[in-house]
């Protein structure tokens, strides 16, 4: 008895950089890990499977969700001059860049900015 495959080969090599940006995508202009799997033709499992493993090779982070905490910026009179330099925030995201905003920037702004550079 003799068989034949016929079409293309499904199963796929991915590398790790792959998987991580795949499971970045999740959440990224309100994805669903349901539209990621489609987009990428695997199954949600496959999604879930990487991001255990990733988070066990410590290529993800537990908290996939980026975490925001409060800040206080208190300047001083005299800083608050016209001729007063620019007040700067510095955030350093996981993927090991950096941004530098206004310290008066809107929230949603930076979110939004954030997302983008956590997604490129």
């Amino acid at each position: 008895m003799r068989g034949e495959i016929l079409g293309l080969e499904r199963r796929r090599r991915w590398s790790d950089d792959e998987k991580l940006a795949i499971v970045l995508s999740v959440g990224v202009n309100g994805a669903t890990v349901s539209q990621v799997a489609h987009r990428h033709e695997i199954r949600r499992q496959q999604i879930y499977a990487w991001r255990y493993e990733l988070r066990r090779k410590g290529l993800l982070t537990p908290d996939d969700a980026t975490l925001f905490l409060p800040v206080d910026i208190t300047t001083p009179p005299e800083a608050c001059a016209p001729e007063a330099s620019l007040a700067l925030i510095e955030v350093v995201l996981r993927n090991g860049r950096s941004l530098r905003v206004d310290a008066h920037v809107d929230a949603a702004v930076l979110t939004r900015l954030i997302q983008a550079v956590e997604a490129a």
